[in-house]
């Protein structure tokens, strides 16, 4: 790997001569650094991360591959409505793990520091994209669910030479790009067989009052239904999700319960958390003998189900419900109808068959 010398210069003044005296240090305007060159890799690739110390020179490397898009935010505008159209929006939104349906109908300028990084990484995915400061300025946890999510988009697209530079070691084993160039080191290795770090989440049962902390990001409303059933995720002793459960009555089908409410909270988003926790209750009901049901419109959860082995849909699946009676006036089928001609998934939790 040959050596780049990067060098600047800056007009000497009074403050530049007594600093640099003070520490004994020769300066005459120039300043110099040699940093660890290395040729582009002349394979395809999905992605590719220079990774270093501040001030190593990933910017200038980075700068080999082409030149970082910046993305303009109309403050009129839902960040959903920056995108080609709704479906393009959902699918990219989704694939940084902001799959919060309230945030993508917020501004940008509202949004948290790490929704604005995944709103402005999802912008961004395109063959060749180029990303500086990759995870910089937000927490790990976010970090790492979002280098995982960009992974499982770019091979589900099929994307090839997107090239990102980080000061964090911490998101390699989760985003398993295809090369990493280390500044510190100068070593370019290619990618492993190595697997994603596994996740252990601990599943508690828990009050409703636990729902205050999660309320605020479920995509339809933010009540509970006090007769629920409660239970809550707990990973690296931090709370991250939140599961209930509602009796369901029915003339025909004994001992039925149906998912009230499954929240995982923004930061750990991208992850596959919550379809695992979904799971996971569900399984509780069906070893005790129960039916357990499911019905909702977001469309990463709806199409895990379709295609899980755990679930299989109803005959009201991906229907809109125009069954419901309009004549009715209690307070459940007033919500019903609400919601009659929106088309949902629908789907029966069977487990592992023996």
């Amino acid at each position: 790997m040959s050596p780049i010398v990067l060098t600047s210069s800056v007009i000497p003044d009074n403050i530049t001569t007594q600093l640099s005296q003070s520490f004994d240090y020769q300066f005459n305007g120039t300043s110099s650094s040699i940093v660890f060159g290395f040729s582009k890799p002349s394979h395809p690739f999905g992605i590719g991360l220079i990774v270093g110390p501040s001030g190593s020179g990933k910017s200038t490397l980075l700068n080999m591959f082409g030149n970082k898009t910046e993305n303009v935010w109309d403050a009129d505008k839902a960040i959903c409505s920056h995108f080609k159209n709704a479906e393009d929006a959902q699918e990219r939104l989704s694939a940084v793990g902001l799959n919060s349906i309230p945030a993508w109908m917020r501004p940008y300028h509202v949004l948290s520091t790490g929704e604005q990084f995944r709103a402005d990484l999802a912008r961004s995915l395109h063959d060749g994209a180029i990303i500086d400061e990759f995870t910089s300025v937000i927490d790990r946890t976010v970090a790492q669910s979002c280098s995982h999510a960009l992974r499982r988009y770019v091979d589900n697209q099929k994307l090839t030479g997107i090239v990102l530079a980080s000061c964090h070691y911490d998101i390699i084993p989760w985003l398993q790009p295809d090369w990493v160039f280390d500044t510190r080191t100068g070593q370019l290795s290619y990618r492993g067989s190595e697997r994603r770090p596994s996740i252990k989440l601990e599943i508690i049962p828990c009050s409703s009052k636990a729902w205050t902390m999660f309320s605020q990001h479920h995509y339809l409303n933010h009540s509970l239904n006090h007769s629920a059933r409660c239970w809550l995720a707990i990973w690296n002793d931090a709370p991250v999700g939140f599961a209930s459960a509602l009796s369901f009555p029915n003339g025909n089908i004994k001992n039925a319960w149906r998912e009230h409410r499954t929240v995982v909270l923004p930061d750990y988003q991208g992850l596959g958390l919550g379809v695992r926790l979904s799971d996971a209750i569900a399984q509780i009901f069906v070893s005790q003998e129960c039916r357990y049901f499911s019905k909702t419109s977001h469309p990463r959860m709806g199409g895990y189900r379709d295609s899980s082995p755990l679930w299989k849909a109803t005959s009201k699946n991906r229907k809109a419900r125009h069954d419901y009676d309009p004549t009715k006036k209690t307070k459940e089928d007033a919500h019903k109808m609400k919601h009659a001609h929106r088309v949902c998934f629908s789907h029966e939790y069977i487990g592992v068959i023996q």
